[in-house]
Protein backbone atom coordinates (compact mmCIF):
# COMPACT_ATOMS: atom_id res chain seq x y z
CA UNK A 1 0.00 0.00 0.00
CA UNK A 2 2.57 2.03 0.83
CA UNK A 3 4.15 1.80 -2.58
CA UNK A 4 0.72 3.10 -4.44
CA UNK A 5 0.57 6.04 -1.78
CA UNK A 6 4.59 7.01 -3.21
CA UNK A 7 3.68 6.62 -6.87
CA UNK A 8 0.95 9.02 -6.51
CA UNK A 9 3.20 11.65 -4.71
CA UNK A 10 6.08 10.86 -6.67
CA UNK A 11 3.38 11.68 -9.81
CA UNK A 12 1.80 14.58 -8.43
CA UNK A 13 5.26 16.28 -7.50
CA UNK A 14 6.51 15.44 -11.27
CA UNK A 15 3.76 17.34 -12.61
CA UNK A 16 4.29 20.33 -10.68
CA UNK A 17 7.97 20.40 -11.29
CA UNK A 18 7.57 19.88 -15.19
CA UNK A 19 5.59 23.23 -14.93
CA UNK A 20 7.97 24.74 -12.81
CA UNK A 21 11.02 23.75 -15.23
CA UNK A 22 9.06 25.05 -18.36
CA UNK A 23 8.75 28.50 -16.81
CA UNK A 24 12.47 28.26 -15.64
CA UNK A 25 14.04 30.57 -18.43
CA UNK A 26 14.36 34.38 -18.60
CA UNK A 27 13.10 34.31 -22.00
CA UNK A 28 10.16 32.18 -21.44
CA UNK A 29 9.28 34.32 -18.74
CA UNK A 30 9.10 37.44 -20.91
CA UNK A 31 7.02 35.30 -23.15
CA UNK A 32 4.55 35.07 -20.52
CA UNK A 33 4.62 38.61 -19.64
CA UNK A 34 4.24 39.49 -23.32
CA UNK A 35 0.96 36.98 -23.53
CA UNK A 36 -0.38 38.63 -20.12
CA UNK A 37 -1.18 41.59 -22.36
CA UNK A 38 -2.72 40.29 -24.68
CA UNK A 39 -2.59 37.13 -27.48
CA UNK A 40 0.29 37.26 -30.26
CA UNK A 41 1.48 35.16 -32.71
CA UNK A 42 5.11 34.12 -32.77
CA UNK A 43 6.34 37.04 -35.11
CA UNK A 44 4.92 39.47 -32.82
CA UNK A 45 6.39 37.67 -29.67
CA UNK A 46 9.99 37.39 -31.48
CA UNK A 47 10.03 40.84 -32.22
CA UNK A 48 8.93 42.27 -28.94
CA UNK A 49 11.11 39.79 -27.01
CA UNK A 50 14.36 40.15 -29.07
CA UNK A 51 14.86 36.62 -30.55
CA UNK A 52 14.74 35.06 -33.90
CA UNK A 53 11.50 33.20 -34.69
CA UNK A 54 13.47 29.67 -34.38
CA UNK A 55 14.16 30.52 -30.63
CA UNK A 56 10.70 32.17 -29.85
CA UNK A 57 8.84 28.90 -31.45
CA UNK A 58 11.21 26.87 -29.45
CA UNK A 59 10.16 28.20 -26.08
CA UNK A 60 6.37 28.87 -26.90
CA UNK A 61 6.65 24.69 -27.25
CA UNK A 62 8.19 24.01 -24.30
CA UNK A 63 5.41 26.48 -22.89
CA UNK A 64 2.69 24.76 -24.92
CA UNK A 65 3.97 21.17 -23.73
CA UNK A 66 3.58 22.04 -19.81
CA UNK A 67 -0.03 23.10 -20.86
CA UNK A 68 0.83 27.00 -19.86
CA UNK A 69 0.35 28.38 -23.21
CA UNK A 70 -2.13 27.36 -25.92
CA UNK A 71 -2.43 28.02 -29.83
CA UNK A 72 -5.02 28.83 -32.78
CA UNK A 73 -4.23 28.58 -36.57
CA UNK A 74 -5.23 32.09 -38.40
CA UNK A 75 -5.20 31.45 -41.71
CA UNK A 76 -1.10 31.55 -42.26
CA UNK A 77 -0.63 32.76 -38.59
CA UNK A 78 -0.52 30.92 -35.15
CA UNK A 79 -1.69 32.97 -32.07
CA UNK A 80 -0.87 32.34 -28.48
CA UNK A 81 -2.27 32.71 -25.55
CA UNK A 82 -1.95 32.06 -21.98
CA UNK A 83 -4.27 28.85 -21.21
CA UNK A 84 -5.35 30.11 -18.08
CA UNK A 85 -5.67 33.61 -15.63
CA UNK A 86 -4.38 31.42 -13.06
CA UNK A 87 -0.74 31.72 -15.09
CA UNK A 88 -0.98 35.41 -14.28
CA UNK A 89 -1.14 35.08 -10.83
CA UNK A 90 1.40 32.67 -10.71
CA UNK A 91 3.88 35.15 -12.64
CA UNK A 92 2.95 37.69 -10.56
CA UNK A 93 3.10 36.00 -7.09
CA UNK A 94 6.95 34.93 -8.73
CA UNK A 95 7.45 38.75 -9.09
CA UNK A 96 6.58 39.39 -5.16
CA UNK A 97 8.52 36.40 -4.18
CA UNK A 98 11.70 37.46 -6.17
CA UNK A 99 11.32 40.99 -4.55
CA UNK A 100 10.67 39.39 -0.80
CA UNK A 101 13.66 36.94 -1.04
CA UNK A 102 16.57 38.82 -3.30
CA UNK A 103 17.56 42.44 -2.94
CA UNK A 104 19.42 42.36 -6.49
CA UNK A 105 16.53 43.02 -7.94
CA UNK A 106 16.08 46.64 -6.22
CA UNK A 107 20.09 47.24 -6.80
CA UNK A 108 19.48 46.47 -10.85
CA UNK A 109 16.78 48.74 -10.99
CA UNK A 110 18.87 51.42 -8.91
CA UNK A 111 21.37 51.23 -11.39
CA UNK A 112 18.69 51.11 -14.48
CA UNK A 113 17.78 54.74 -13.18
CA UNK A 114 20.96 56.27 -11.97
CA UNK A 115 21.32 59.59 -13.50
CA UNK A 116 17.49 59.39 -13.85
CA UNK A 117 16.21 62.47 -12.09
CA UNK A 118 12.64 61.81 -10.15
CA UNK A 119 12.05 58.67 -11.50
CA UNK A 120 10.02 57.69 -8.47
CA UNK A 121 7.28 56.18 -10.07
CA UNK A 122 3.56 57.00 -8.98
CA UNK A 123 1.52 54.34 -6.74
CA UNK A 124 -2.16 53.52 -7.95
CA UNK A 125 -3.46 55.14 -4.92
CA UNK A 126 -1.85 58.77 -5.62
CA UNK A 127 -2.81 58.42 -9.02
CA UNK A 128 -6.28 57.39 -8.10
CA UNK A 129 -6.44 60.94 -6.26
CA UNK A 130 -4.42 63.07 -8.87
CA UNK A 131 -7.21 61.51 -11.53
CA UNK A 132 -9.78 62.27 -9.29
CA UNK A 133 -8.64 65.72 -8.71
CA UNK A 134 -8.36 66.14 -12.34
CA UNK A 135 -4.57 67.17 -11.95
CA UNK A 136 -3.32 64.19 -13.85
CA UNK A 137 -3.93 61.82 -16.99
CA UNK A 138 -2.81 58.37 -17.53
CA UNK A 139 -1.59 57.16 -20.52
CA UNK A 140 -1.10 53.65 -21.78
CA UNK A 141 2.16 53.62 -23.71
CA UNK A 142 2.15 49.86 -24.92
CA UNK A 143 1.10 48.60 -28.70
CA UNK A 144 -2.84 48.92 -29.56
CA UNK A 145 -3.82 45.25 -29.13
CA UNK A 146 -2.45 44.64 -25.96
CA UNK A 147 -4.55 48.47 -24.55
CA UNK A 148 -7.49 46.83 -26.89
CA UNK A 149 -7.17 43.34 -24.63
CA UNK A 150 -7.42 45.48 -22.02
CA UNK A 151 -6.74 48.74 -19.85
CA UNK A 152 -6.38 50.99 -16.95
CA UNK A 153 -9.67 53.22 -16.25
CA UNK A 154 -9.51 56.70 -17.86
CA UNK A 155 -6.46 55.44 -19.67
CA UNK A 156 -5.90 57.04 -23.60
CA UNK A 157 -3.94 54.90 -25.81
CA UNK A 158 -0.21 56.42 -26.93
CA UNK A 159 1.86 53.63 -28.24
CA UNK A 160 5.22 54.54 -27.18
CA UNK A 161 6.71 54.33 -31.42
CA UNK A 162 4.30 56.79 -31.89
CA UNK A 163 5.01 59.09 -28.42
CA UNK A 164 7.43 61.36 -29.66
CA UNK A 165 5.23 62.51 -33.15
CA UNK A 166 2.24 62.74 -30.64
CA UNK A 167 3.31 64.48 -28.03
CA UNK A 168 2.14 67.93 -28.97
CA UNK A 169 -1.60 66.70 -27.93
CA UNK A 170 -0.97 66.16 -24.30
CA UNK A 171 -0.99 68.94 -22.01
CA UNK A 172 1.95 71.23 -20.23
CA UNK A 173 -0.21 72.25 -17.89
CA UNK A 174 -0.47 68.62 -15.98
CA UNK A 175 0.78 66.06 -15.11
CA UNK A 176 0.87 63.09 -17.49
CA UNK A 177 1.13 59.52 -15.83
CA UNK A 178 2.54 56.90 -18.21
CA UNK A 179 1.81 52.82 -17.46
CA UNK A 180 3.16 49.96 -19.46
CA UNK A 181 3.08 45.97 -18.78
CA UNK A 182 4.10 46.19 -15.20
CA UNK A 183 6.72 47.44 -12.65
CA UNK A 184 9.52 46.15 -14.79
CA UNK A 185 8.74 47.25 -18.16
CA UNK A 186 10.71 49.57 -19.79
CA UNK A 187 8.51 51.78 -21.73
CA UNK A 188 7.30 53.73 -19.17
CA UNK A 189 10.74 55.02 -18.51
CA UNK A 190 11.19 55.72 -22.21
CA UNK A 191 8.01 57.38 -22.08
CA UNK A 192 8.89 59.65 -19.47
CA UNK A 193 12.21 60.73 -21.33
CA UNK A 194 10.46 61.29 -24.44
CA UNK A 195 7.74 63.80 -22.95
CA UNK A 196 10.28 65.42 -20.75
CA UNK A 197 12.24 66.15 -23.56
CA UNK A 198 9.11 67.70 -25.01
CA UNK A 199 8.74 69.86 -21.89
CA UNK A 200 5.36 67.65 -20.46
CA UNK A 201 5.57 66.81 -16.74
CA UNK A 202 5.47 62.93 -16.58
CA UNK A 203 5.78 60.23 -14.51
CA UNK A 204 5.69 56.57 -14.64
CA UNK A 205 3.04 54.59 -12.83
CA UNK A 206 4.03 51.75 -10.37
CA UNK A 207 2.16 48.56 -11.59
CA UNK A 208 0.85 47.63 -14.97
CA UNK A 209 -2.57 46.25 -15.74
CA UNK A 210 -2.33 43.42 -13.37
CA UNK A 211 -0.57 44.27 -10.44
CA UNK A 212 -3.38 47.06 -10.59
CA UNK A 213 -6.43 44.83 -10.64
CA UNK A 214 -4.68 42.58 -7.94
CA UNK A 215 -4.28 45.53 -5.54
CA UNK A 216 -8.13 46.68 -6.39
CA UNK A 217 -9.68 43.28 -5.45
CA UNK A 218 -7.44 43.63 -2.09
CA UNK A 219 -9.22 47.27 -1.74
CA UNK A 220 -12.80 45.43 -2.44
CA UNK A 221 -11.89 42.30 0.00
Amino acid sequence: MATVHRRYKDATFEIFARIAKALASPKRLELVDLLAQAPKTVENLSEASGQSLANTSQHLQALKAARIVESTKEGLYVRYRLSDRKVVEVYLSLHSLAETLDTEIKEITGRYLAGRDDMEPVSPSALRKRMRSGSAILIDVRPADEFEAGHLPGAVNFPLHDLEARASELPKDREVVAYCRGPYCVQSVKAMEILRSKGVKARRLSAGIHQWKRETARRRS
